[in-house]
């Protein structure tokens, strides 16, 4: 029988299980800002790929009977991109076994959010329901490497990967809501 793996944070005597450090309070502040910037350059650039096109054609599209009011996406995302980078930071901290792979799961992530938003808006007027399907693709690519992400830090950090998984459950939904609009559009 094997022992129920635990993870590393919080665990006397585990090599790397504890931040990177006594007295780099100050780089960990850095850090995890760097985090946090990162996070909102995709949400930034993002918002900028869809500022012309929310009132434009998606206004007119046929969406999900689920969908949410367009308001809804800024906090929602908002709550979203701090949650993913203070998880992100702590996988970071802890110096694990893992947690480069781990932050490289993140990385490829946090690259494939940030290329679903310019797919599913900027190029519908260009490439119409063809640019959905690549989006709906990019979007179960992402919802993939999210689990993924979630698996590789839970190990590391309990917290962190608990603070993924509201971002998983949205792509998931989102994933629905881009099937619809390839679908009827």
């Amino acid at each position: 029988m094997q022992a129920q793996q635990q993870p590393l944070e919080g665990r006397p005597g585990t090599p790397g299980g504890r931040s990177r450090g006594a007295g780099s309070g100050f780089s960990q502040v850095v850090a995890l800002l760097l985090f946090l910037g990162a996070s909102a350059l995709v949400a930034g650039l993002g918002g900028l790929a869809t500022a012309n096109h929310v009132n434009g054609w998606y206004a007119t599209a046929d969406k999900a009977p689920w969908s949410p009011a367009n308001w809804v996406f800024g906090p929602v995302w908002t709550v979203l991109y701090a949650a993913m980078a203070v998880a992100a930071w702590l996988v970071w901290r802890s110096h694990a076994p893992g947690s480069k792979a781990a932050l490289t799961a993140y990385g490829v992530q946090l690259g494939l959010n940030l290329l679903w938003t310019p797919v599913f808006f900027a190029l519908y007027p260009a490439l119409g329901t063809t640019a959905l399907w690549i989006a709906f693709g990019i979007i179960v690519a992402l919802a993939v490497a999210v689990a993924v992400t979630v698996v590789l830090f839970g190990p590391i950090s309990r917290t962190a990967g608990l603070l993924m998984l509201p971002y998983l459950s949205w792509i998931v939904y989102a994933s629905s809501l881009n099937l619809w609009a390839a679908l009827h559009n």
